[in-house]
């Protein structure tokens, strides 16, 4: 799982003097408890500094400014909460340098409380503020319903929601990516641009897979992190089969990689799995990926650099680890069905139990016998899920997302690696979108249903050009 500090949310009142003003002070209890009760930390401007701690004039907005000013770096988003109608010039005033996610929320008003003096208006208000910062290119989300009380369980879900797009923004709008190895001559299919990524944010840093080689030699044989790594993978999988000496050079392939990782502040790895591991180290890394993954690093197969983001934004998403799979094979003559599948490099946390480590037939067939230990091999366990996948072209970043359920129907045991059959709706028309604008056949899955998150980050705060399925 990756492992990031808790959001922190700054809250903001909105007001409009001739409402019933003295809701603010209500409204400020009820959002913190929310704000609380959603895992998050709530940051608060002084009640004192404006009436009720609202904002309602250009002056308290400033006011709020200056406060988001004084605490900037500590907030990673900001809820703009509408008790009632909220002024828009106030409100324009406090966000224009906010350099952060905004959720919009209003109030509901009540039947039986619609009089002059306890009416609230929220459900206009907030139009008024949508319609003004669109006009002055400030980014924003507003998640259904229109307007949602705090303590609702509505609420509760966009507040959950929103605390994901602020981890996927924070964590993306700078990041790295240590690409490890040069690309397979044989995989054109992964091929990016080094320069459109950077202009997303994100920084590739190459290394040559000798670095890595060289480190696994020189790597003493009772350093402490490499004693640990092997008695770690002894219990994160079976390795009934797999000879000692396999399992000390994945252990130090491992412990390698997060050698580079914590050396070079690297966020994310690619890593040129095949075939110098094969041949020179007798090895297929699958398992060591699954692992990265598993313990918190997002880490892409088959030098897949631009899947490494995809898979970066998933984790921050679900807050849990991410695989990247092939579209595999069709499911019999299901349209909506099809197996994912990857060799072996599937986080333990995503795979049904009964799980081993076996030795990659694939290398196996072509080269020597015992070249390939190293695959995680089973069946990924059934869940719904959020699938994304990245390339590049044109100068830009492109990204698609969707969603999908792992069935738990049989794939028959001589099916090698680790699958699972993927029911999704309107596949058939997914896959000729994917082939037509030149996706690759690798994608990137997650537990849980989380494309509003990433498309809400994706396509309002980093920009990438991103299809929703």
């Amino acid at each position: 799982m990756i492992q990031t500090k808790p959001i922190t949310l700054a809250l903001y009142f909105g007001n409009r003097g001739f409402f019933p003003a003295e809701v603010l002070e209500s409204a400020r209890a009820e959002m913190t408890r929310a704000v609380e009760e959603a895992g998050c930390r709530p940051l608060l401007m002084d009640a004192s500094l404006t009436r009720y701690g609202g904002v309602e004039t250009v002056d308290e907005g400033l006011k709020y400014a200056a406060f988001l000013k004084e605490h900037e770096g500590e907030y990673d988003g900001v809820v703009l909460c509408l008790p009632n109608f909220g002024d828009e010039n106030g409100a324009l005033a406090a966000m224009r340098d906010a350099g952060v996610p905004i959720l919009l929320q209003a109030y509901p008003d009540e039947i039986g409380k619609m009089d002059f003096d306890h009416r609230r208006d929220a459900f206009c208000g907030k139009f008024s503020i949508m319609d003004v910062f669109c006009q002055y290119g400030i980014p924003f989300t507003a998640f259904a319903p229109h307007v949602a009380h705090p303590n609702s369980p509505e609420f509760a879900q966009n507040l959950r929601d929103f605390a994901g797009v602020c981890r996927v923004v924070r964590g993306m709008k700078r990041f790295s990516i240590g690409a490890i190895g040069a690309r397979t001559t044989a995989f054109k299919t992964v091929r990016y641009d080094e320069l459109a990524l950077q202009k997303a944010g994100i920084t590739v840093d190459a290394f040559d897979l000798s670095d890595l080689f060289a480190r696994m030699k020189k790597m003493a044989e009772d350093r402490p992190e490499l004693v640990a790594k092997r008695e770690f993978f002894r219990e994160y999988s079976n390795f009934t089969d797999v000879p000692a000496h396999k399992l000390d050079q994945l252990a130090r392939t491992t412990v390698a990689i997060e050698d580079m990782v914590a050396q070079y502040h690297l966020d994310t790895v690619a890593l040129r799995c095949w075939p110098e591991f094969q041949t020179e180290v007798g090895i297929a890394p699958c398992i060591v990926l699954g692992a990265l993954n598993e313990c918190g690093i997002p880490a892409a197969c088959e030098m897949d650099v631009a899947n490494a983001p995809a898979m970066y934004a998933l984790s921050l998403a679900s807050g849990e680890p991410a695989a990247c799979l092939d579209w595999n094979n069709n499911y019999g003559n299901d349209p909506d069905k099809c197996i994912l599948f990857h060799c072996g490099p599937v986080p333990r946390s995503l795979m049904s139990p009964g799980g081993f480590v076996g030795n990659h037939k694939m290398h196996t067939k072509t080269g020597a016998p015992d070249c390939g230990w190293g695959t995680d091999e089973g069946r990924i366990a059934p869940m719904d899920f959020t699938f994304c996948s990245g390339r590049t072209d044109n100068g830009k970043f492109y990204t698609y997302t969707g969603n999908g359920v792992f069935t738990d129907e049989c794939i028959e045991d001589g099916f090698f690696g680790c699958g699972g059959v993927a029911k999704i709706e309107g596949l058939q028309d997914k896959l000729i979108y994917i082939g037509k604008n030149g996706f690759r056949h690798h994608v990137c899955v997650t537990r849980g249903n989380v494309q509003r998150i990433l498309d809400e980050a994706f396509n309002t705060y980093l920009h990438y050009d991103n299809k929703s399925f």
